[in-house]
């Protein structure tokens, strides 16, 4: 009994830490070396993802929270910010709070799976 209590956990671990999305990001100079192109929206309302930036890395657990490394090879994902909306891939909305982080269409969430 155990033991299959012990593989249950394992495999409940193993499924939970591939779904968590560790977002470590690197802004880019110039477009092309981009995985995404962002563009922070004035309002709320217009974003997909509202974003808070966290100080350590270990914090950047939950969608939408954001740790920016020093190096290109260390991020998950890099950025490129856009100057106009059309051109971004997504609209991030920056918040204060780590707990009003998160996405508000979920339809562009596959953008930073993992």
């Amino acid at each position: 009994m155990k033991t299959i209590f012990c593989v249950l956990m394992i495999s409940i671990f193993v499924w939970y830490a591939d779904t968590v999305d560790a977002q470590t990001v690197y802004k880019v100079s110039y477009e092309s070396q981009a995985d995404l192109k962002i563009y922070i929206v004035k309002y709320e309302s217009q974003c997909d993802l509202k974003v808070h930036y966290v100080d350590y890395e270990s914090q950047a657990n939950e969608p939408g929270l954001w740790y920016v490394v020093d190096y290109e090879s260390q991020a998950d994902k890099t950025l490129y910010f856009v100057k106009y909306e059309s051109q971004a891939d997504l609209k991030i909305y920056v918040v204060d709070y780590e707990s009003q982080a998160g996405w508000r269409n979920t339809a562009k969430r596959h953008l930073l799976d993992f």
